[in-house]
Parts: C-alpha cells; structure tokens; sequence
C-alpha cells in the first residue's frame, strides 16, 4: 500500500468518525427536545377533598358535577383525583370533622366543604389552614369568622328564604309568574332572583297586598341552625309585608330528612285539617317528602290547577333545585322552588381548586343568586344545566404545580 493509499484511508476514518459523532450529537438533542416534550405532556395531578353532610339529593348533585368538571379538566392535561366521603347525616358533626382530619393526614391539595354546621367546622378547618391546604367552603357566601377560607361558593341563605316568600306570594294572588294574580312578563333565560321580586312588589298598593290569602306552615331544617335560621328568618320577614298570610303554629324541625319531613306534614294535615293552603319545607328533601305525604292523603295541590281555599289541597314550596325536582316541577307537583346551584357548587368547585393547587387566583366569593324556579323555566336548570366552558389550557399553561 502506498503512502498515499494510507492517508486516503485516514483521512476516511477521520472523516466517519466525525460523522458518527455529529450524528450521536443530533440523536441526543431530539432525545433530549422528545423526552422534555413528553415531560411537558405529563398530566398535573390535583387531589381535591370533598366533604359534604350527606351524599344523598342536593350534595349527591353537587357530587356529581364535581366529578363531571374533574372529568373535563383530565382531556386538558390534569390528573384530577376527587375524594369523596361524607357522614351518614347531617347531625353527624363529629363525623364530618374525622373527615377533614383525615384529609389533612393524607395530605391533599385542596378540601372543599358544605359543613354540616358552621361552628363545628372551626376547629378542623384551622387546622387545615396551619398545615397548608386551601380550603373551599360551598353552601354559603358568609365568612367564617377567623378563618382563612380561600373560595365561598354559594349563596346568602337568607335571601333563599325571601325568595321563596315572594313564589308563595305570588301564588296566592300577588303578582308575578304563578297563580291568577298580575302576571308579570318574563324571558327565557331572565333571573327571577331576589332583585327581580323586590322590583315587583316595591310600589304594590296595601290593598294588594291584603288580596293575598293564604294559611301556611313551615317545616325546617336543624333546629336552630345556621341555614334553618337564615332561611326561616328571610321567608318571615317577607310573609310580614302580607297581613292575610299567616303561618299556623310553629315549624316542624325535620333535620333536612325526607321521611322526617313526611312525618311532620302528617303530623301537620292532622292539626291544621282542611284549612290548609301550603307548605314551605326549608329544603329539596323536606320538600319531596312533604309532596309525598300530601300525594298519600289525595291532598296535594297541582300547580296548574286552581287552588281553592279551604278545600284541603295544599301547594308545596321549597328550597334547593335537582334533577328529582325539576322533574316535579315539571310535572306540576311542586309549585316553585329556589334554586341554590347545586350544579354549579361541583363545575366551579373543582375549577377553583385545581387553580388553588396551581397557586392562581380564585374569587374570594361565588355568587349563586338564588331564584324562582316553576314550571316555565324548569328545564333550563336540568338535566342540562347551562354551565360555562373552562379554560383548562390556561390554568394548565400558568400552573405552578409539578406533575
């Protein structure tokens, strides 16, 4: 081999070598660019703690479209966990604090919470503050006193009460959208809210006001309690602006309970007999089991029949809204209800606390205006409630949350 055969050689393998070595550098930098490529596609887990009083109707609801938003947030890059446990009743206080305790052990993200009763609550959700978990109260828009709650979600109770006030109202004889009294025109769509009522009733006449007739009783929640309060409070205050009005004798506490709340409309149909207009239960579950009983005894009032005093026919009121009573309502066998979002406790729940884990901003207060739900507008509240899209791109985009 000649001399220049052999630098020929070298010169090849110097220029392979040179090659290989480009190449491995090339393979390495698209290894790296795909590896943090699939890092960048690794979904952000968030474990959210929900703890409502009981898992049954209105928080079964609430459940639901916590699941159903976690379930959207997972087709945009999150890994959402919902943890779900709840006591076996609303007077479980104690049970419903292990809960929260147990939640902090395990060290989740965020806990949301309906609390049974607000003061029993105190001490754990402290606690959750101190260990550094951002706590979501559904259920109500007042502040905890002393607490650091991140998000309220919810409703002032009070005025849930006051509007359920004005549907009985306007059903004996005042104006608005049930009954024959005045009908007032509404859209699809239009908030029949506490404003709405206000500006209806705010320059009727005292001798329109005496047109409306009727003799009432209420059941109510715990009693005692922070909601049955607010709400009894709210529906007196607006039945006093109506001097033909009057609640027979006093509530019957049915701690939220549908076969409670059957028992007291049984109980109430034997004291008051025929001279009975309506009853308004103070929630979705007393409610039905008010409907129920009434439906038993061949005495409830159908909302699109004319109701006649002294008949024996007596027109259900109430709070909450579900699928169940929607489906009711729809039916004629609730005459109205107030709606308290149920659904959008669970769609906005999740959201806030996925952004509460990703260390965004949330609104310190939701309002969900609590309003009139009847026959007209029913279907608009469900089985598809109209819920707005979330932006999950862009929580994810700003998260400061690892994987």
């Amino acid at each position: 081999m000649t001399l220049r055969q052999i630098g020929d050689r070298k010169r090849m393998r110097s220029i392979t070598k040179q090659v290989a070595v480009a190449a491995g550098m090339a393979a390495s930098l698209l290894g790296g660019a795909a590896i943090g490529q699939a890092q960048a596609q690794e979904p952000i887990k968030v474990t959210i703690g929900w703890a409502p009083p009981d898992i049954t109707g209105v928080f079964k609801t609430a459940t639901d479209f916590f699941e159903k938003s976690a379930a959207d947030a997972r087709q945009h890059g999150f890994e959402v966990e919902i943890i779900t446990r709840a006591p076996t009743s609303h007077l479980a206080f104690a049970d419903q604090v292990a809960i929260i305790e147990d939640f902090i052990q395990r060290r989740v993200d965020v806990i949301a919470v309906s609390p049974s009763e607000v003061q029993t609550v105190r001490s754990a959700l402290a606690a959750a503050g101190e260990a550094g978990i951002p706590v979501i109260v559904v259920n109500l828009l007042e502040p905890i006193e002393g607490l650091d709650i991140a998000s309220y979600i919810g409703f002032d109770n009070t005025q849930g009460g006051m509007v359920s006030a004005y549907s009985v109202a306007d059903y004996f004889g005042g104006p608005g959208v049930l009954g024959t009294g005045t009908k007032v025109a509404v859209k699809p769509g239009d908030y029949l809210d506490l404003d709405f009522w206000k500006k209806t009733y705010a320059d009727l006449p005292e001798a329109e006001r005496a047109k409306v007739k009727a003799k009432g009783v209420i059941i109510e929640g715990v009693a005692g309690g922070f909601y049955s309060t607010a709400r009894l409070n709210g529906f007196r205050e607006v039945m006093a602006q109506f001097p033909n009005v009057e609640i027979v004798g006093n509530s019957c506490a049915a701690d939220w309970n549908r076969e409670k709340a059957t028992r007291c409309t049984e109980d109430f149909m034997q004291s008051a007999g025929q001279d009975l207009d309506f009853i308004w239960a103070a929630s979705n579950e007393m409610g039905l089991g008010a409907m129920l009983a009434l439906g038993n005894a061949d005495r409830l009032q159908l909302a699109d029949q004319p109701h006649e005093q002294g008949a024996g026919k007596v027109a259900v009121f109430t709070n909450d809204v579900t699928p169940e009573s929607v489906d009711q309502i729809a039916n004629n066998r609730l005459v109205a209800e107030t709606t308290h979002g149920f659904a959008d406790w669970g769609w906005f729940g999740t959201k806030f606390a996925v952004q509460l884990a990703c260390q965004e901003e949330t609104p310190a207060t939701f309002d969900i205006r609590p309003r009139t739900v009847y026959v007209a507008n029913a279907r608009e509240f469900y089985p598809d409630p109209q819920l707005p899209d979330i932006d999950w791109d862009t929580i994810r985009a700003n998260c400061k949350k690892s994987g």
